[in-house]
């Protein structure tokens, strides 16, 4: 991953000046408007940067429908049934076609969206780098293979991100993505049930209330029960009292090499917030298509 730094530099922060002046304030203010209608949206249209930018790089990928030659990452495991907000995307788009057609990625619009959520809900700015252009395909093994699981143990949480350039510390950070947002029954079922010495009895007994034994997969909990829509430290204070709703949540405070970066986060919010804008440029410069690779997709969810 040296690429990175190298990558990195064909990404700019006012690419669009001359060719889309527009373009940030457009997406800002229906994102702002998006957020304040339903605040589970934030979380949504972070998170679909996040499964973009891990499967194949940040080519807005994610967001293309299945088609004959190819099936898409939309069915995928992790996200058939819980990505959401495409059609925010799609708004967006059409609005940035109208007043300068051909010229804004979904890429970045994704890119700028998920910052600008982050912000809408209370959390840290960054400045992101821009000039990603779309991909004409996208991968329905990849997005299997690649975006780590929620059932997963530290060491293979730590591989995953690895396997993108991110050390273990990056890592933790990016998961305080899980500040704001919810989860399926389904994801969390098993430590509910199974997982009782490392789940506080308070937060399991009102888990149990909306996700039973069998059944209710699709039944929302939020990551941080105490500030849902709020993005702030509170995850990592969750995580320091044993109050993590997915098994790879609390892995990051169990005992292993994370625990004190947890613990940092938990007391201070300034290091955490600093340390997630960071990683989130990062993560927005994973592979991007620029130059003459790829191309502007005026729809979204299909190549032109």
């Amino acid at each position: 991953m040296l690429l990175l730094g190298l990558v990195h530099a064909q990404l700019s922060t006012n690419f669009y000046a001359a060719t889309c002046p527009n373009a940030l304030s457009a997406i800002r203010t229906a994102v702002l408007k998006a957020v304040s209608k339903e605040h589970r949206m934030g979380a949504s249209l972070l998170r679909l940067h996040f499964h973009d930018c891990f499967v194949n790089g940040c080519d807005a990928s994610v967001l293309l429908d299945d088609t004959s030659s190819f099936t898409g990452e939309k069915t995928a495991g992790p996200n058939a049934n819980s990505l959401r907000g495409y059609d925010v995307i799609d708004t967006i788009k059409s609005q940035l076609e109208s007043t300068c057609p051909g010229v804004v990625s979904c890429a970045d619009i994704l890119a700028v969206a998920a910052r600008d959520s982050v912000v809408a809900l209370s959390g840290p700015s960054w400045t992101v780098q821009l000039g990603r252009r779309d991909s004409t395909t996208a991968s329905f093994a990849a997005a299997n293979s690649d975006l780590p699981s929620p059932l997963m143990d530290l060491s293979d949480l730590i591989t995953s991100f690895s396997n993108k350039g991110f050390t273990a510390k990056e890592m933790v950070a990016l998961s305080g993505s899980h500040t704001i947002g919810q989860a399926r029954c389904l994801m969390f079922r098993n430590r509910v049930y199974n997982e009782t010495t490392t789940l506080d009895s308070t937060l399991a007994t009102s888990l149990k209330s909306s996700c039973p034994g069998t059944g209710s997969d699709d039944s929302l909990s939020s990551l941080d029960a105490v500030t849902p829509v709020t993005f702030d430290n509170s995850y990592f204070k969750n995580l320091a009292s044993n109050k993590g709703l997915l098994h790879s949540d609390q892995q990051l405070f169990s005992g292993g090499t994370t625990d004190s970066q947890v613990k940092t986060y938990s007391l201070n919010s300034a290091t955490f917030y600093a340390d997630f804008a960071k990683a989130m440029v990062k993560m927005g410069s994973i592979s991007p298509l620029t130059g003459s690779d790829g191309q502007i997709r005026t729809n979204c969810a299909k190549v032109n």
